[in-house]
């Protein structure tokens, strides 16, 4: 084997980049290497080009491999990988969109990058995943202009102090107030992914400047690798449309422009009609011309007009001022009581419904995976039907947008969800993105918002979230961010930036960019426009339903909780469940789950979760001398009574605590079934009771007409032996 190794220190570590020929016939490749986490990245570029493709063919893929953990893992029935994971979906866009803006967009070669996760260790390998991407691309012959570097930076909650690349270990034993995936070159940044916890606009942007030194440092490292082993790049000879077709573009189609773009309307309706007339007049006058390169002419003449509508005339398609939000509406609720809570939201063309369903906590999702190994109990699921954009296709199924929205709405709504002690549901919320016209991942965090609410969940503060756009000079030299993107800003404008939280901070962020990347004073800039835009959508949101119901729908389960003793958790299950399926079966309770610390959640409906409260309740709960309880006769014998307290448990009242006076006979004053008052008088080896009547009721005996016994020969009402040698007495 022929190889090259270099190494660099982060956070304390070795990362070894090795470059071999065990993948030579890729155009690049690497294998990365930090502490014992180790990924191979693969860069392959199709030598022809795709014909009748519109758009740059890149694909990614992160591929999970289950010995990369040194364990057997998949279904029984099913020992290897099948479909991705949702974490290698979002894995491979978080590289995707780190990547894809430094290649020509006009490409038409096919290019696929790879990455296999080898080993997995302690530290994250979507990280190393990322940078490996950029080494394999960068010393390869595919032209591209990276490299682009990745880091992880972390934020204790109350703390000042950033992390490099925090690990798995640190992430989970660690109240982390903010988790940021961020990459970039040159001082710019070009992709964000993470979650915080409220975290102010001010320290988001110092957490851009922290991550921007450390991406600075990896840069360097990849430069000095393609100085020195890097591929000469290979030239795409672009395609460009004829003169012919350039001129009857400028005669019939220029002078419409402005006034298509620029219509006062949702904008991408002016667009597309004379998108449509363009292309009957390449159909009549232009037979030959490629389709492809006269429509990628069209597109660049609408960027090059929106972009310099906004630079130099502050002009938005819809006539909106930059920082205006289109119009809004909220609605919690009002859809179908069996629904357990519902919103609809709208933010201009752009239409949510969301539905949220609570379950017990027995609901959640088990995650099982090469990197994650958890339940999940809140989830969020995001779908986007073809009918949502004015178009037809197939139904069924999710794709890696759909994932990826859904994803990120669920980190956006997961910084305010209660804890399960205060609220042990599982809660899931599907958001359907109804109509289509910019950021229904945004939508469907406001939407979300208000199902929750709408469904009494304890939420500890609303959630909205906004999309700002970017409209950059090609120098970069002069700028507009817009708010609240639509269409045709989102397809034509330089960045994506998808920023939620609540009044008090930032939740959740997501940037994709269209150019090599953006200062991050602009990135500043942005964050604290989205905050405006936040605030007068929490208004909306507020005014419509100002605080979480009282008490959640009539529909849903409800879940009673009790703390048991970790050594009574035998008894609550039984030898093979007996004892709690006899009380499932018994009580028609949905679910009975025990946790490994004693919690108990019982979850019902029409009062079956009560019944079963009492039932484990009685089992379980510790009996205190001096406490009364109404008992009922299950056993008479020679020498006093079995009485049965609560729905299991049994005490004995000895025939001396019947009366303050000798009785004859037991049955002379207690019958079976009958309900007498009576107290604990002592409590034995931890669950022996001994009860008393006399204690309560004095009179019990005298008022049905009993009198006291004759003296025994021995002077003592105890005629049977005391409670002490009788200790053979058990509860049934």
């Amino acid at each position: 084997m022929q190889k090259k190794e270099f190494s660099t220190e982060i956070g304390g570590k070795t990362l070894t980049a090795t470059f071999s020929d065990l993948t030579d016939q890729a155009n690049g490749s690497v294998m990365l290497k930090y502490g014992e986490t180790t990924v191979l990245a693969t860069a392959v570029m199709s030598s022809e080009k795709r014909e009748g493709f519109d758009f740059f063919p890149l694909t990614v893929d992160y591929e999970e491999k289950f010995y990369a953990a040194g364990q057997i893992l998949g279904s029984k029935f099913m020992r290897r990988e099948g479909r991705p994971s949702d974490e290698a979906i979002l894995s491979s866009r978080v590289i995707d969109r780190t990547i894809r803006p430094l290649f020509d967009s006009h490409i038409r070669n096919e290019i696929q990058v790879v990455i296999t996760v080898l080993s997995i260790d302690k530290d994250d390998p979507d990280i190393l995943a990322l940078n490996a991407s950029s080494l394999a691309i960068a010393v390869s012959d595919i032209p591209w202009n990276g490299p682009v570097s990745a880091v992880r930076i972390g934020k204790l909650k109350g703390g000042d102090e950033f992390m490099v690349n925090p690990d798995y270990e640190f992430r989970r034993g660690a109240e982390l107030g903010a988790d940021f995936i961020i990459s970039g070159n040159n001082g710019h940044i070009n992709m964000v992914e993470g979650g915080a916890e409220e975290i102010e606009e001010s320290l988001t942007g110092d957490i851009f400047r922290k991550a921007s030194e450390e991406i600075e440092k990896f840069q360097e490292f990849q430069n000095k690798i393609v100085s020195e082993i890097g591929k000469e790049k290979q030239i795409i000879d672009k395609e460009v449309v004829s003169e012919e077709t350039k001129k009857i573009f400028q005669e019939k189609i220029t002078p419409k422009l402005k006034e298509s773009v620029f219509n006062g309307k949702a904008g991408k309706d002016g667009i597309h009609t004379l998108k449509t007339e363009w292309k009957e007049i390449l159909k009549a006058d232009l037979p030959d011309e490629k389709m492809s390169l006269a429509m990628d002419l069209y597109e660049d003449a609408v960027n090059d007009i929106l972009h310099l509508g906004a630079i130099e005339e502050d002009k938005r398609a819809d006539g909106r001022k930059m920082n205006e939000l289109r119009e809004l509406y909220a609605q919690a609720g009002g859809i179908s009581s069996v629904l357990h809570g519902s919103g609809i939201f709208y933010r201009g063309g752009t239409h949510i419904f969301s539905a949220l369903t609570l379950g017990a906590p027995d609901d959640a999702q088990i995650i099982d995976g090469m990197e994650i190994r958890t339940e999940k109990r809140f989830m969020h699921h995001y779908n986007f039907p073809p009918f949502s954009s004015g178009e037809t296709g197939r139904m069924g199924g999710t794709n890696r947008r759909m994932i990826g929205h859904g994803a990120l709405a669920e980190r956006a709504i997961s910084a305010v969800i209660p804890s399960k002690e205060k609220f042990p549901y599982t809660i899931r919320i599907v958001s359907e993105s109804m109509a289509s016209n910019g950021s229904t991942s945004m939508g469907s965090v406001c939407g979300s918002t208000l199902a929750l609410m709408d469904a009494g969940v304890p939420i500890k503060a609303p959630v909205a979230g906004i999309a700002m756009g970017l409209m950059m000079s090609e120098d970069g030299s002069r700028y507009k961010v817009l708010t609240d993107i639509q269409g045709p800003e989102d397809h034509h404008g330089d960045m994506d930036f998808k920023v939620a939280g609540t009044r008090n901070g930032v939740t959740a962020i997501q940037m994709d960019i269209k150019v090599g990347g953006i200062p991050i004073e602009v990135l500043v800039e942005a964050l604290d426009r989205a905050k405006e835009a936040r605030v007068q959508i929490l208004d909306v949101i507020e005014g419509e339903i100002s605080s979480p119901r009282a008490d959640i729908s009539p529909s849903a389960p409800k879940i009673l909780s009790l703390k048991i003793a970790v050594d009574q958790i035998g008894m609550v299950i039984g030898p093979g469940g007996k004892v709690i399926n006899g009380i499932k079966a018994d009580t028609k309770v949905e679910s009975i789950a025990i946790e490994d610390d004693g919690m108990v959640f019982i979850t019902g409906k029409n009062g079956t979760a009560e019944e079963a409260y009492e039932i484990i309740n009685d089992m379980t709960r510790e009996y205190h001398v001096g406490e009364k309880f109404e008992g009922e006769v299950v056993r008479i014998l020679d020498f006093g009574a079995v009485m049965r307290i609560g729905r299991t448990k049994e005490g004995l009242v000895h025939i001396s605590e019947i009366a303050p006076f000798r009785i004859e006979k037991v049955s002379d004053v207690l019958s079976l079934g009958e309900k007498v008052p009576v107290i604990i008088k002592e409590v034995e080896d931890g669950d022996k009771l001994r009860l008393s009547i006399k204690e309560v009721d004095p009179q019990f005996a005298s008022k049905k007409g009993v009198k006291p016994a004759p003296p025994s020969e021995h002077g003592s009402n105890n005629r049977h032996g005391s409670f002490e040698q009788r200790r053979g007495f058990k509860r049934r």
